[in-house]
């Protein structure tokens, strides 16, 4: 194990609201840790806080508005210092290639990506705090096993996981030095708001919780990179690494299907 909440931590989690993130919230508070968290919508925000009344604040915002994003500011450093930063805020929108919108890969980009980056302009300096007293410093970037296969209609959604997951790696490389941990987690489906909206089979669906719960326990054992479930991620990242004409073949099979 590793010294990763192995005592009570700081930790700030966006996305906090639903799905993943709420799922999160309720494990870690049931561990005695001291959470900040952040989404679009304060009330749901507030029931969590319910929770632990004393260890779990609210600060509501939008990750991908910088104006927002300082109002979080003040509340985190509130806190102090930070040991973890969980990066969950994200989005899935869908391309129908027959109406062609750029503005859908935008949307994706702009959430997964921008928000992202833009969450580490207020997390880092109270990370480098945690390190400075002596203490594990991680960031958790929820990004998605999607990107391992090219998926018809997924243009924005896979691009922008592709897209985190390099920064996060590169990040990995440029915050070794510092003795600050980057996690990536990409998960196969989830039951979430986001995936209730689907309109395909969801292979291995698993609920919220369980994902809670693998991604505190790869994070606990000192892991980089967490992927899960096992039989969905290792069977996309086969197929994504076969030849290239034989991926574009069934890429576009599953595709007509779909459509």
């Amino acid at each position: 194990m590793s010294a990763r909440l192995s005592q009570p931590s700081n930790i700030w989690v966006t996305g906090a609201g639903s799905g993943i993130g709420e799922s999160l919230v309720h494990t870690l508070a049931s561990q005695g840790h001291s959470l900040a968290l952040t989404g679009r919508r304060e009330e749901p925000l507030k029931k969590l806080q319910a929770l632990a009344p004393n260890r779990i604040h609210v600060c509501p915002g939008d990750t991908t508005d910088k104006h927002s994003l300082s109002n979080v500011r003040t509340e985190l450093q509130s806190l102090g210092h930070l040991n973890m930063a969980i990066l969950n805020a994200g989005t899935c929108e869908y391309l129908d290639v027959a109406a062609y919108d750029s503005d859908v890969i935008e949307r994706n980009i702009q959430t997964n990506v921008v928000g992202t980056a833009r969450s580490l302009d207020i997390a880092l300096p109270l990370l480098r705090k945690a390190r400075s007293r002596g203490e594990p410093a991680t960031i958790v970037i929820i990004s998605s096993s999607a990107w391992w296969f090219p998926f018809g209609r997924a243009e924005g959604y896979g691009a922008s996981k592709a897209a985190l997951t390099y920064f996060a790696h590169a990040l990995r490389a440029d915050l070794a030095h510092e003795g600050i941990d980057v996690v990536v987690v990409s998960p196969g489906f989830v039951k979430t708001p986001l995936t209730d909206r689907n309109d395909f089979p969801m292979p291995f669906l698993i609920e919220p919780k369980e994902a809670a719960e693998r991604i505190v326990s790869g994070v606990m054992k000192g892991a980089s990179d967490i992927a899960f479930p096992k039989r969905f991620t290792w069977l996309i990242r086969f197929l994504g690494g076969l030849p290239r004409p034989l991926v574009d073949r069934m890429a576009a099979s599953m595709t007509r299907q779909n459509n």
